[in-house]
């Protein structure tokens, strides 16, 4: 028992977190190579490394994957210090390249020279599709601004299916529940963020982030697009980027009149609280949604406005009238205060209700082990209590999204 104990500590040193293992770099220049501030890790590798994010047989280990920042060819290799097999017979170390080779496609290099020289293809790259939206970026470090553009890509832009190939990759360790799309479906649309830069006197361009959308019909002449995927790339995270991108995507579809109104598809809590200022800051301006009309209560007129002049649905505009009334009343004023809190309840207490509607019915249906187990559910007291802990999360969130309102 004791010398499997000490086997067991001797091996224990050959796991390897592969949440820490995995570098991954977005390079421009030769010497980004090695220069490891560039490197960034992923936040998941559970899909590829199984739900642990452990990998066994290796000590001091590296997964590097390499892209060049605009078109993405990839540099995949392995480093390590040991391998369990040099130390120990009749154990074998996972195989990770088998594992990588799953999710990056075929053509990637393991040469690392050959990887640098790729490098100067990057002058010949330029963004696919059709230019939506330019903005800057103030870089404090440079002290100058930096320009990013927006693009609307296909797969009639030659060179797109073999280039979303590679960056759909990043998908996998950045969000959880990732999946690659069946690119040969024409319904998706491509949005893609790229930053200009100079070298050498030429313009170069580099992958910030991007996002896929669905079109859903829903009448004979209308379709409904469905957000799927949307990330922007680490390094470039905080700059403001998922703003413009989400904002320019809306203004594309508001443009089109087959368009009824933008949805999302499974949103995180950080894309609910992007679409919230987003919509926040276009329907601002808008008449249905001025200070006088937003004290009297959410209207058919906000709703169909939002509809008609963002492709925004009722679901998310009434969001968005939660989060305007909430700057245009006085919270230190009882009255107001009072006026605001009910008529928010008002909507978050729907499903409680909806609960106990269907309790009723199926109160005759219930043997009265199983009404007591569903009763409990119901308890009136939970319900305040998760009322009022939804309700303050909820202003605590929209207070943020005002903050930001302000500062635009």
């Amino acid at each position: 028992m004791a010398d499997l104990s000490a086997m067991e500590k001797k091996l224990a040193e050959y796991k390897c977190d592969t949440n820490e293992a995995v570098k991954l770099k977005l390079v421009r220049f030769q010497e980004d190579v090695e220069d490891d501030s560039t490197t960034f890790n992923p936040e998941y590798t559970h899909q590829v490394f199984g739900d642990d994010e452990i990998v066994f047989g290796y000590r001091g280990l590296q997964i590097q994957l390499f892209y060049t920042a605009g078109n993405l060819n990839t540099f995949f290799r392995i480093l390590f210090s040991s391998k369990v097999t040099e130390k120990f017979d009749c154990v074998e170390a996972d195989d990770i390249e088998g594992k990588i080779r799953e999710i990056i496609p075929s053509g990637f290099s393991t040469n690392i020279d050959n990887f640098i020289s790729s490098l100067e293809k990057e002058a010949n790259f330029k963004p696919f599709g059709t230019l939506l939206h330019t903005y800057s970026v103030h870089n404090e470090e440079a002290g100058e601004d930096v320009t990013y553009q927006i693009y609307k890509a296909d797969l009639t832009c030659p060179g797109f299916r073999d280039y979303h190939e590679r960056l759909q990759t990043f998908l996998i360790w950045f969000i959880e529940t990732a999946s690659f799309i069946d690119v040969d479906d024409e319904r998706w649309d491509y949005f893609l963020v790229f930053e200009k830069y100079n070298k050498d006197g030429a313009t170069l361009f580099a992958t910030v982030g991007y996002m896929t959308v669905y079109n859903y019909y829903v009448y004979l002449d209308k379709t409904r697009p469905r957000v799927s995927q949307m990330l922007i790339l680490p390094p470039f995270q905080g700059e403001g980027h998922g703003t413009q991108l989400l904002e320019a995507v809306y203004r594309y579809y508001m443009s089109l009149p087959s368009v009824l109104d933008v949805t999302a598809e499974d949103p995180s809590d950080n894309y609910i609280k992007l679409r919230d200022f987003v919509l926040s800051k276009l329907c601002q301006d808008l008449a249905s949604f001025s200070s006088e009309k937003l004290v009297q209560g959410f209207s058919q007129e906000m709703a169909k406005e939002a509809q008609l002049k963002f492709k925004i649905n009722k679901q998310h505009s009434r969001r968005v009238y939660e989060i305007l009334r909430l700057r245009a009343v006085d919270m230190s004023n009882p009255a107001q205060s009072k006026a605001y809190r009910l008529d928010i309840k008002k909507r978050l207490i729907s499903p409680f209700k909806k609960n106990q509607r269907e309790l009723t019915k199926m109160k005759k249906c219930l043997r009265p082990e199983e009404l007591s187990n569903q009763m409990s559910q119901v308890d009136l007291m939970v319900q305040h209590e998760t009322l009022e802990k939804n309700y303050q999360q909820l202003v605590s969130d929209y207070r943020r999204i005002i903050e930001r309102l302000a500062e635009a």
